[in-house]
């Protein structure tokens, strides 16, 4: 009985073993082919991977490999971006710009693209005082028909110096707080203009260019532009352009001109009144049929250029009598206990610093940013240049009042009624 009961237990012993090892087979084979499976798909993802590498990103070389919905591989082909594009001057388009401004920057991009630089493929630079968010980067650079650089700006070219009275600093931003006045609070403003007044051409990403074009964000530009500025800039020896002039809010720089004296007296071997611009920014005579709008408390009769929209050459700006002209102002504090802005004191600097005739208005292009615009006054230009915009409309500030234009054209470098020749 016992040796009847050890065998029937082998024998079970032996099926369980038997279908055991045959579990532990087919596990195996599966795992097996699951592994094999999934290499397989790996490395077709790597190979896919591999095959765009050439239009990814990733590559710092490269423009970005856009995303779409379909399989057909020829939507994905970049074309040549060197093929037919004429020759461009050392220059680029240039935006301070912060992450959530994307919508803004991106509808500035598209308009000057469209209008001007999809024929030329000019650089992008951006700058920021944090660093740019991938989604920044992704859709800029997509934007973009020319090279796009990212660069995080210096705290020391930014943030408030250590020198400046907190104290005194604070009760100002309420006493302008107080009175109304646009961006009096503000501290990032206050950064921003100084910034662009005597910092943005220390950028060590703008070493290599001689020329900048200022794009801000939610700007349009209305027409074709009939040639390219940065060659007419070249060409005629031009150090500045500008599309508007007009006058400055007085309590934002209530001390400004009383510095701009003491310069004057103390750097005068930097200045040539006999070629340079000082009669624009002093002069309060009526022109034409208007008289100037604001009563100015100082010599200073307010008008500037809009440098929203600014073409410079960055040599001028890099050069040791605009440094010594900006490190001047920027010793007197009045960019944060006041609010000077950066147009103010760039358009003080160039009609003080620069000859009449190295300075350009381009009337014929066509610019808009909130509240104001200009849009070209001849009708053969407005349907040459495919313009979309109505020369009398209300927001056009070179017909205002408030415009400083026709000062500029009696006491600037004049009103010329031809294009400029590349």
């Amino acid at each position: 009985m016992r040796k009847y009961l050890v065998y029937v237990a082998l024998l079970v012993l032996s099926v369980i073993s038997g279908s055991l090892s045959q579990s532990i087979t087919s596990i195996v084979q599966l795992c097996y082919h699951k592994h094999k499976l999934e290499k397989s798909l790996f490395q077709r993802s790597e190979n896919a991977v591999k095959k765009y590498d050439s239009v990814r990103r990733r590559s710092l070389f490269k423009p970005l490999k856009l995303s779409t919905n379909t399989y057909n591989d020829d939507i994905l082909v970049v074309e040549n971006e060197n093929e037919n594009v004429p020759d461009r001057e050392n220059a680029t388009l240039l935006m301070l710009v912060r992450n959530f401004e994307l919508p803004g920057a991106l509808k500035s991009m598209r308009s000057l693209e469209d209008r001007f630089n999809k024929d030329y493929h000019y650089d992008w630079v951006f700058l920021n005082d944090v660093p740019f968010s991938m989604e920044f980067i992704e859709a800029t650079t997509a934007m973009a028909s020319g090279k796009t650089y990212y660069s995080l700006i210096p705290s020391k070219d930014w943030d408030r110096p250590d020198w400046i009275d907190e104290k005194k600093f604070e009760d100002r931003l309420q006493l302008l707080h107080d009175k109304g006045v646009l961006y009096g609070s503000s501290k990032s403003y206050r950064n921003m203009c100084r910034f662009n007044s005597g910092f943005f051409y220390k950028q060590k990403i703008l070493e290599s260019y001689d020329y900048y074009f200022r794009v801000e964000p939610d700007v349009e530009y209305f027409c074709d532009f009939p040639y390219d500025p940065f060659k007419v800039m070249k060409k005629n020896n031009k150090k500045y352009g500008f599309v508007i002039s007009l006058h400055e809010y007085e309590d934002t720089i209530t001390s400004l001109w009383d510095a701009v004296d003491e310069y004057i007296e103390e750097n005068s071997r930097d200045i040539d009144m006999e070629r340079n611009s000082y009669d624009f920014i002093t002069n309060s005579d009526i022109i034409g049929k208007f008289s100037p709008i604001v009563d100015s408390n100082s010599d200073y009769n307010l008008c500037h250029f809009w440098s929203n929209f600014e073409i410079g050459d960055l040599n001028f700006f890099r050069s040791e009598r605009y440094n010594r002209y900006f490190d001047f102002l920027d010793s007197k504090g009045g960019f944060y206990y006041e609010r000077w802005g950066d147009a103010p004191v760039h358009s003080i600097g160039v009609s003080l610093l620069l000859n009449r005739d190295e300075i350009i208005h381009f009337d014929e292009l066509g610019y808009y940013h909130a509240p104001f615009g200009t849009c070209p006054g001849a009708y053969y230009l407005r349907l040459q240049q495919r313009c979309q915009c109505d020369a009398h409309a209300q927001s056009n500030i070179d017909i205002s009042p408030n415009s400083c234009l026709m000062r500029w054209w009696k006491y600037g470098d004049g009103k010329r009624f031809v294009k400029y020749e590349q």
